[in-house]
């Protein structure tokens, strides 16, 4: 696995790329643990958190997202996670965008959080082919299952 972390930069090389898209503030680093969980395949993986944001800098905000948007065309594959801890407004946005995206789609929801049934009818509607999970662990392994059934040419179409 190739790890990149915002703000460094990824351009696309032909090979399978997965963005973790999910829940960033006042939330658990769940990003890390599932990148540490697919180390061990033959993909990159985007991961929008940083380790040290640099929250007194007024344009850190405006560049976050626009390396988030930027990255998130990039990847050949998108991972949504909507922990319980928050909401999630601009993850809801941004699945709503690529749930329309050509490539593979993962989705998981904590059981708690507050519009779970709402990411599951919607995602249904747009994307009947996506299986919803419950779990870090859960959508780490449709990752691997995925990954490892798969020549690279085909992840990346």
């Amino acid at each position: 696995m190739t790890y990149i972390e915002a703000p460094d930069e990824y351009e696309p090389a032909g090979g399978p790329c997965l963005f973790l898209a999910g829940g960033i503030s006042d939330c658990d680093g769940w990003q890390w643990r599932l990148a540490e969980m697919l180390s061990p395949l033959a993909l990159v993986v985007l991961n929008p958190r940083r380790k040290h944001f640099p929250i007194d800098d007024p344009s850190a905000a405006e560049g976050q997202i626009r390396w988030e948007f930027r990255h998130l065309r990039r990847a050949t594959a998108r991972l949504f996670w909507f922990p319980s801890a928050t909401l999630c407004p601009i993850t809801l946005y941004e699945l709503g965008a690529s749930s329309v995206a050509p490539g593979p789609l993962f989705v998981g929801v904590d059981p708690a959080y507050a519009r779970r049934r709402d990411v599951e009818i919607q995602t249904k509607l747009v994307r009947p082919d996506v299986r919803i999970v419950y779990s870090p662990d859960e959508l780490a392994e449709q990752v691997k299952q995925f990954a490892t059934q798969r020549s690279p040419k085909e992840v990346t179409q």
